[in-house]
């Protein structure tokens, strides 16, 4: 991830995001921590399908802000751990959140094999190149038998236009491949549900007007807008859709 518009909207704006909830109130912190990641419907269909419960150990690779993991935790009473690449992610979900947060690659994470119960990765997958990497590193620290959880952009046309910087669209055939030859049995699949709270999205939606209000003519703001925009339209054109999946990692 290391092209300029990723950059600044996983660094840069995830320090903007914390300044504008610090401002506006906790109440904002969750939905702002989520949004482009996943809406509360997924992460309880990913829970649910993951069986979160007290006191499970949950990995979330590439947490940016940490709102998933937050609401993990809050929902589920789960013993998060969260890692990003981006020291301004992983500065502004500890300032919002508290929570046990690493700034390393997800290619090395820096845990005991075998050291958590389940694992995230929201909107990880279709950033790196190697996937299959990424899902063996995953799938080492991830207790046998333990649950992985993902957020996937497929991608459903020949060729996508436009195209977001930085990222890699899997098709299903793939994602279902990398997955087998990382060691993991997908259990299942959806679309991700479509319902979000009016509540929640306007609570995003505010600390997005701060932020926009404050930086909206920086160029890292403009640049992570026109990435943001660009998923926005391989999605509505029907380019691109979410899956989420539930896989499991098979035993030695």
């Amino acid at each position: 991830m290391s092209d300029s518009a990723m950059e600044g909207e996983f660094d840069d704006v995830a320090s903007w995001t914390a300044d504008a909830v610090k401002q506006l109130g906790p109440e904002h912190a969750i939905p702002a921590g989520c949004r482009g990641s996943a809406s509360p419907a997924a992460l309880a269909w990913l829970a649910e399908a993951c069986e979160l419960r007290a006191g499970t150990r949950l990995l979330d690779l590439g947490a940016g802000v940490g709102g998933p993991a937050a609401w993990a935790h809050r929902r589920y009473a789960v013993q998060p751990i969260l890692i990003d690449p981006m020291p301004g992610a992983t500065s502004a979900s500890a300032r919002l959140f508290g929570l046990p947060v690493v700034t390393a690659d997800g290619l090395a994470i820096p845990l005991q094999s075998g050291s958590v119960d389940a694992a995230w990765a929201l909107g990880v997958l279709c950033t790196v190149t190697d996937k299959v990497a990424l899902l063996k590193e995953l799938r080492r620290v991830i207790a046998p038998g333990g649950s992985l959880g993902l957020l996937v952009l497929v991608a459903l046309a020949e060729s996508l236009d436009p195209m977001p910087e930085g990222n890699s669209f899997p098709r299903q055939v793939e994602l279902d491949a990398v997955l087998d030859e990382a060691g993991f049995d997908v259990r299942e699949q959806t679309a991700e549900p479509d319902e979000t709270p009016l509540s929640w999205t306007e609570r995003a939606d505010r600390v997005e007007e701060l932020v926009r209000s404050a930086h909206g003519q920086d160029r890292v703001y403009r640049e992570a807008q026109e990435q943001s925009r660009r998923i926005g339209v391989l999605l509505e054109s029907g380019q691109v859709a979410t899956r989420l999946v539930h896989a499991v990692g098979r035993r030695p």
